[in-house]
């Protein structure tokens, strides 16, 4: 059975082959650098994780590249409410990104470009537009997208443009040509910091959101790539307008397939800092370990919701720990997965069809019930390595049961950082807290001018 990937732009599950034989191309939004990502942020993040690492087991080379939007209204603001520098900012935001992936074992992309560093391929994209027809200069010194000058508008959303909102991000403004027209280029406000504005034909200023993505995508991939992925929530108007900017500059098809994970909800609500119904990676991995988090949301198939709560997390970690008890029990053999293997196999076709992960982990039950049975080291290796092709059950099992009462490395790894942080900035209580939290999980902190270790308590 080949690979079938859901196909938002065809409303379908389809047949799947990377253009360039055997060498995936994908493109996955990344996050807008402000804030601490959230629950759904991992969310999405594991999501696109899962689907990289079945690539590749499959046999495919793959390019990744998920983006950093470092420039943005909201950045802007906090870093003014901060008194700090756009920068500085942005650079604690994403080395806090990376300590949250990191423990959630989310392997880094190829390639995790920051916006600001494709300005030049942003304006030249933008120039081609206005080339084009497809772009027009405002009073205000802004450069807008001419919406419907371009004929397959509203294609992915799959509504008529009168169907369709300005969307979340883009405010219909008097000197627009349209209220769904969107901004490609802001002009400099004399409020606004130095180091948000850079010179331009069309005057000082800073990109709009959406002209980022379709650069540095284009720039690392190329005009046409095979998947663009992100959050339901970027759907429309983000990856409607996208696809606007990019075909119409470069008249072709930006990517083959388009995938979009679905929303964490709180009551029935997405997830979201809009809202003020989100929950930090931090905050959540207080309570607890990071492959928990994992493994409830690796669980639940990509394109659904999954609804948060600390009762389907207490599952999701005592059903872990049935499989890593399974492994504790009977040491794991180092085998090589054979697909002709009835288990085997059927997680590969539950892979395969639009990565199933739900059937694939009800596979990993049925082995270690085999493993229970049989004893044998063989199967408990096969259940370690078909656990690892979703970032799963890595961890020594003994370590993962008694440690932190399910803490994993990567997870205490994390906690240690969070507290070094806090340490560098004076916030000592909340040092404290994290070492004490620690100590009542059986891990004991043992500080040296060399860093901070880790044993288990006696």
């Amino acid at each position: 059975m080949s690979l079938r990937i859901f196909n938002t732009l065809s409303r379908a599950v389809s047949d799947f082959s990377p253009a360039e034989p055997g060498h995936v191309r994908m493109y996955v939004c990344g996050m807008t650098v402000y804030d601490l990502c959230h629950l759904g942020h991992a969310r999405s993040m594991i999501a696109f994780d899962v689907v990289q690492r079945w690539l590749k087991a499959s046999g495919y080379q793959v390019t990744y590249v998920r983006n950093v939007t470092d420039i943005d209204d909201k950045i802007i603001k906090r870093a003014l409410e901060n008194k700090e520098t756009i920068r500085n900012l942005t650079d604690r935001m994403i080395d806090a990104l990376h300590q949250d992936a990191d423990a959630l074992g989310i392997e880094r992309p190829q390639h995790e470009p920051r916006a600001t560093d494709f300005v030049p391929q942003m304006l030249s994209m933008i120039g081609t537009l206005e080339q084009k027809g497809l772009a027009y200069r405002t009073g205000n010194g802004d450069v807008n997208y001419s919406v419907r000058k371009f004929p397959g508008y509203g294609k992915l959303s799959g509504k008529s443009l009168d169907e369709l909102n300005a969307g979340e991000r883009v405010a219909v403004e008097t000197d627009k040509q349209d209220p769904l027209d969107f901004v490609l280029w802001k002009s400099a406000k004399p409020t606004e910091p130095e180091d948000v504005k850079w010179a331009s034909p069309f005057g000082a200023g800073r990109p709009g959101w959406h002209i980022e993505c379709s650069a540095m995508a284009c720039e690392l991939l190329g005009q046409t790539f095979d998947i663009h992925g992100g959050g339901a929530d970027l759907q429309f108007p983000h990856h409607e307008n996208e696809i606007a900017q990019s075909e119409g500059a470069n008249g072709q098809p930006l990517a083959r397939f388009w995938m979009h994970n679905g929303f964490i909800n709180v009551d029935n609500e997405k997830m979201s800092k809009s809202l003020g119904n989100f929950f930090t990676i931090r905050d959540v991995l207080k309570e607890f370990d990071a492959e928990t988090v994992r493994f409830f949301i690796v669980r639940s198939h990509y394109r659904s919701s999954l609804n948060y709560s600390d009762v389907h997390l207490n599952d999701a970690k005592g059903a872990l720990k049935r499989l890593y008890t399974a492994l504790q029990a009977v040491p794991a053999a180092d085998v090589q997965i054979d697909w002709a293997d009835p288990l085997a196999a059927r997680f590969k076709a539950a892979m395969d069809e639009d990565f199933g992960t739900p059937e694939a982990v009800a596979v990993l039950f049925e082995l270690a019930g085999e493993v229970n049975r049989s004893g044998s080291p063989e199967r408990s290796g096969l259940l370690k390595a078909l656990g690892g092709l979703l970032g799963l059950l890595q961890t020594d099992p003994t370590v993962y049961l008694q440690a932190g009462a399910g803490l994993d490395e990567a997870a205490i790894q994390a906690l240690i950082q969070a507290r070094a942080d806090a340490k560098k900035a004076k916030n000592f209580a909340e040092a404290d807290r994290i070492r004490q939290d620690l100590l009542a999980q059986g891990i004991v902190l043992k500080d040296s001018a060399a860093g901070t270790t880790w044993e288990a308590a006696p």
